[in-house]
């Protein structure tokens, strides 16, 4: 019922899954990573115990076949599983219980696991590959889109379309750098979730990422009266004001030094 691919990145900072499904709200039951550790997803006929259990058994220092052993080797079930692991190294392991409905299977390879089950045909995990391989250099978070629209194209689930999910994590890669979560979305129903899913990447990547430096433009005197006089046109007292509204907080910054070159074009144009 579901295709993902589960992938840790080319730099060895960060650890993630994307999935998509005929099933409702399909991130609440496959992905899960933590960042330093490693990432899971379980699927078929998921057991979803098996996401905290291989993470426990990640960090515990086991590698990913070691800790795909471990779940199988537990689990009555195992016949009707599939899942895929990569671990902190980058090791990657996927199973498709025998007991899977067709077509069922997956891929892996340095950094990735790609597996699915009620899928169109092996097509879907070969362009899924290919697609993957192909975007080399790319953040992991689009790395693992671009796989799964590709996989999409290809077939993807034989019963159509519902849900979609993407998950990364990094150390610190979170809101103001107080967490691991660098990007954490759901389309939990939607007729195109994978196109709903990038058109909720790009809004992540503007309000909930920070701006690099090439990104920041510095706030001399003259700009700053510009920005006074347009923050104060659009209805706001001063410039937190309004970044505080439009939640462009990872984008300006706190003493007021510099501004992002969008979210500065963006106030230009309103």
């Amino acid at each position: 019922m579901t295709f993902s691919i589960v992938a840790r990145s080319e730099d060895g900072e960060s650890w993630g899954v994307a999935v998509a499904s005929k099933f409702l709200a399909v991130g609440s039951a496959v992905p899960a990573a933590v960042a330093g550790v490693g990432a899971i997803a379980t699927q078929a006929s998921a057991n979803v115990a098996y996401k905290g259990l291989a993470l426990a058994h990640l960090d515990e220092g086991a590698t990913a076949s070691v800790a795909l052993q471990r779940l199988l080797e537990e689990d009555d079930g195992r016949d009707h599983r599939q899942v895929g692991i990569v671990d902190v190294e980058g090791n990657a392991v996927s199973h498709t219980g025998p007991a899977c409905f067709d077509w069922a299977g997956g891929v892996t390879g340095d950094g990735f696991a790609i597996q699915g089950n009620i899928l169109t045909g092996p097509e879907v995990v070969d362009e899924m590959r290919a697609a993957w391989e192909g975007s080399a250099g790319e953040p992991l978070e689009r790395r693992l889109l671009a796989a799964m629209r590709a996989g999409d194209r290809a077939g993807g689930d034989r019963r159509g379309r519902q849900s979609a999910a993407l998950l990364v994590v990094r150390d610190e890669a979170g809101y103001d750098g107080l967490d691991d979560i660098a990007v954490d979305l759901r389309v939990d129903d939607h007729p195109e979730p994978l196109t709903e899913l990038a058109r909720l990447l790009d809004l992540s990547d503007l309000y909930l990422t920070a701006s690099t430096d090439d990104e920041k433009v510095e706030i001399d005197a003259a700009l700053a009266d510009e920005i006074d006089n347009l923050v104060k046109r659009a209805g706001y007292p001063d410039l937190t004001a309004w970044t505080g509204a439009e939640n462009y907080e990872m984008r300006v910054s706190h003493d007021g030094t510099w501004i992002d070159q969008l979210v500065l074009a963006i106030l230009r144009d309103q």
